[in-house]
């Protein structure tokens, strides 16, 4: 495969050597489109290039709350790179788009050869912890509202523009609030001129609005995903190599 101009964050880092060995295979994601399953085996690793993913915590209720959004800064599946077996959550576009997939098992080569993939994989699978960290910590500790007007800002920066499709009911779900709740706050946040929404679609006015309406959460999770991916090739480990006391 050449080495095309990549959007996701991850694959821009990567050289042509690495893009090679990955042997990259171009994937649609539509709407809803499972990337993981509880309880199912993680065969393949995703790039996304477009779109936006959710991944939630499910109950045996059928309810779920979302812990992570992931855009074109994400490689979703990673976690079996680090001895998951059966994935723990769902993960599945909540915004459509496109990117590429890699065989775990081609992958799990690449990881083990100890170098710029594994490097980075790991510094997103960081990223990934601390966005589910924080968002624990701000269901807990925020309001509604600021806790909508964080979400609203990180749908924003991973779907690439103002305009975001999603209904009240969705919103609910991803929150773990009442969809009453969230028509309440969105309604609050409208009247500010914040925010307009038709039904399953919200267009975000005042984005600096929206930032001082959100708590330090979302700041928190924009800043570390602005420059997680610097990679200085001097800083990354060395193949791991026998003791020479012992071998």
């Amino acid at each position: 495969m050449a080495h095309l101009p990549f959007k996701n964050v991850l694959l821009s880092k990567f050289d042509a050597q690495l893009i090679e060995r990955l042997e990259l295979r171009p994937v649609d994601l539509p709407l809803n489109r499972e990337i993981e399953n509880p309880g199912s085996r993680i065969d393949n690793l995703f790039f996304l290039e477009e779109g936006m993913a959710s991944m939630t915590t499910t109950f045996s209720d059928g309810g779920q709350v979302e812990v992570a959004l992931a855009g074109a800064e994400a490689v979703l599946g990673a976690s079996v790179l680090m001895g998951t077996k059966l994935s723990l959550n769902r993960v599945f576009m909540q915004v459509p788009g496109h990117g590429y997939s890699v065989r775990a098992a081609v992958a799990a080569v690449e990881f083990r050869r100890c170098e710029m993939f594994q490097d980075l994989t790991l510094r997103y699978l960081q990223a990934q912890f601390i966005q589910s960290a924080q968002t624990a910590g701000c269901n807990a500790r925020h309001s509604l509202e600021q806790r909508l007007a964080r979400w609203l800002l990180l749908c924003a920066d991973r779907n690439g523009g103002r305009n975001l499709p999603f209904s009240h009911e969705c919103i609910a779900d991803m929150l773990g609030a009442r969809r009453t709740s969230v028509t309440v706050a969105a309604g609050v946040f409208k009247a500010q001129g914040l925010i307009e929404y038709s039904r399953g679609s919200i267009h975000l006015l005042d984005i600096e609005g929206l930032e001082a309406q959100a708590c330090e959460c979302y700041s928190v999770v924009r800043n570390h995903l602005a420059d997680f991916a610097e990679y200085d090739a001097g800083t990354g480990c060395s193949p791991l190599r026998p003791d020479p006391v012992l071998s």
